[in-house]
């Protein structure tokens, strides 16, 4: 990819990306908030400017280094995108009814990308039925039908990431809801190496492997009787 083609795409992904994390974090605060916790809202959190949730490092460092990386030509290009927001603050003590807010808290975030990946799928759809993007300005095709795939792809990979069992991510607060006391010594463990393990498995290809076959299905669906 020329720098003609990569600052561009690199922006709309930049777009997307702060997009994705300020809903997911914000979902948190909100839910968060309606269990009977401020704390987050308070702290300004319940809101999509993305300057409340974006951390130097996880949302604009290491995005913009691997993007540049996975568009070379080099063997860094098999390096997924990974990026992640400013941690939202809970304080479990004031929720009402802890196990449900726990797991409502949790999931919160994963429904706000499966949301926005849902608004980029329908209007994906509707432009694809009413003729594709030849309906736009030649100025426009290109940067539209890379937002609608980044904003689609972008939200199914986070909520599928999120829902993996491993601290920090969400689906690790889900899962100890659920398990007995007796696993607690795991999930210590776990919560120690969490990062790591998660790390190791992105890096071998694991979440490749798992997300996949997903997008795979939602591009089936999408192009479904599209003539």
């Amino acid at each position: 990819m020329n720098p003609e083609q990569l600052i561009p795409q690199l922006v709309i992904y930049m777009v997307v990306l702060l997009l994705a994390i300020s809903a997911h974090e914000a979902a948190h605060a909100w839910m968060s908030d309606r269990f009977g916790d401020d704390t987050a809202r308070l702290l300004g959190r319940v809101t999509l400017n993305p300057v409340a949730h974006t951390d130097p490092i996880g949302t604009l460092l290491i995005p913009i280094m691997m993007f540049v990386f996975s568009a070379s030509a080099s063997p860094l290009a098999a390096i997924p995108l990974i990026g992640w927001g400013k941690p939202t603050p809970v304080n479990p003590l004031r929720w009402r009814n802890k196990d449900l807010a726990n797991v409502m808290v949790s999931i919160a975030g994963i429904l706000a990308n499966i949301i926005l990946a849902i608004i980029a799928f329908t209007i994906f759809k509707i432009i694809l039925h009413q003729g594709g993007f030849d309906l736009f300005s030649d100025s426009l095709r290109e940067p539209v039908g890379i937002l609608l795939r980044d904003m689609l792809v972008m939200n199914i990979s986070l909520a599928v990431f999120n829902l993996l069992p491993f601290p920090p991510l969400d689906g690790s607060k889900i899962l100890d809801t659920f398990l007995p006391a007796s696993m607690r010594p795991i999930m210590e463990i776990f919560e120690r190496y969490g990062f790591i393990i998660l790390m190791v498995l992105i890096y071998v290809g694991v979440f490749n492997a798992i997300i996949t076959p997903i997008i795979n299905v939602v591009a089936y669906l999408l192009f479904l009787g599209v003539r």
